[in-house]
């Protein structure tokens, strides 16, 4: 097993590398728009550099602008609550005139009216992870995000007591993918058992509210079996509370995504599982589906990028491995 985790090590420095390379070549509202055909503006829900699901999907960007001769400009919020900055910048991409606009909305119901705004200007609009109200775009790319929460659920369930008392953390309450999930997990628990549920509670995708929540959870909550994490941030303060109370033992915990953080936690055993998405595949069937539009081919309304259940006894297959680091091999 500690081979194992001498390759995780190992790849987790090549990883950075490239996320250190995709920054240095990739614009963020850094220069204006050419004429060319292909300009594509990417407006992701946020650019924090600290979280490794949006850096992996701006390299599918990255590679599939290359592949297909589109001309990307990023422009995204330094965090995903800033709603009115997400539309505020949306605002100004219209104003830039690409030909699409390929958007992560913030919230699913106050973005639509900006999103009204691009489809009228005539720019073909691709929404990707994350949907819209009334289905405004020309194409959805992403996870099933409900099936995506009623796995952390599933496997969580055949590990705890049917009458455990369990946490859900969520993130950004109003986002579509937070919805969703939460939706998925709690079809699930109100489904079997008599689990006592606490929360949602929201940790607005920040790591340390994340930690907060759950070590307050912890230390007041003594029949506390199992916690859930909805995303990357919130899983990773999650487990990293686990960690620091030493309760390995005593809670078992259940994430989505597949951040090197949460890879290492699965290798020691804090969290029992993790739900990853595949967001390198998201980014680059985003541009491919921009592209086809702009060209004036059909798309498909909505295209599933699927997601996996990894534990620490399947995460060193040789599938799993790929989809855990996808531009390593």
């Amino acid at each position: 097993m500690r081979r194992g985790w001498t390759r995780i090590r190992l790849i987790s420095v090549v990883l950075l590398g490239v996320i250190a390379i995709s920054w240095a070549g990739f614009s963020i509202v850094s220069h204006e728009l050419g004429s060319g055909q292909k300009t594509i503006i990417y407006v992701p829900k946020t650019i924090d550099p600290t979280i490794e699901f949006w850096q992996v999907m701006r390299q599918g960007v990255a590679s599939a602008a290359k592949e297909f001769d589109a001309e990307i400009e990023v422009m995204g919020t330094r965090a995903e609550v800033d709603v009115d900055e997400q539309i505020a910048l949306l605002q100004e991409a219209i104003k830039k005139k690409p030909k699409a606009i390929i958007l992560a909305a913030t919230d699913y119901n106050r973005i639509v009216p900006v999103a009204k705004e691009i489809v009228a200007a005539g720019i073909t609009l691709i929404t990707v992870d994350s949907g819209l109200n009334g289905g405004i775009s020309k194409s959805f790319i992403g996870t099933d995000n409900t099936d995506a929460g009623r796995r952390t659920a599933e496997i969580l369930r055949m590990h705890v007591d049917s009458h455990a008392e369990i946490a859900v953390i969520n993130f950004v309450k109003e986002s579509a993918t937070a919805m969703e999930r939460e939706s998925g997990a709690l079809e699930v628990l109100h489904r079997y058992g008599n689990y006592t549920l606490l929360g949602p509670y929201y940790s607005n995708g920040s790591v340390q509210t994340a930690y907060d929540i759950a070590k307050s959870l912890l230390k007041t909550k003594p029949n506390l079996k199992a916690i859930i994490g909805l995303n990357e941030p919130t899983t990773y303060g999650i487990g990293k509370a686990i960690q620091d109370l030493k309760m390995q033992s005593q809670v078992v915990a259940v994430g989505i995504d597949s951040s090197m953080g949460e890879i290492r936690m699965l290798e020691d055993g804090v969290l029992l599982a993790t739900v990853i998405q595949k967001p390198f595949n998201m980014g680059y069937s985003a541009v491919k589906t921009a592209v086809e539009a702009i060209d004036g081919k059909r798309v498909s309304p909505q295209i599933d990028t699927g997601s996996k259940v990894i534990t620490k006894e399947n995460m060193y297959s040789s599938e799993n491995q790929k989809l855990l680091f996808p531009f390593v091999e």
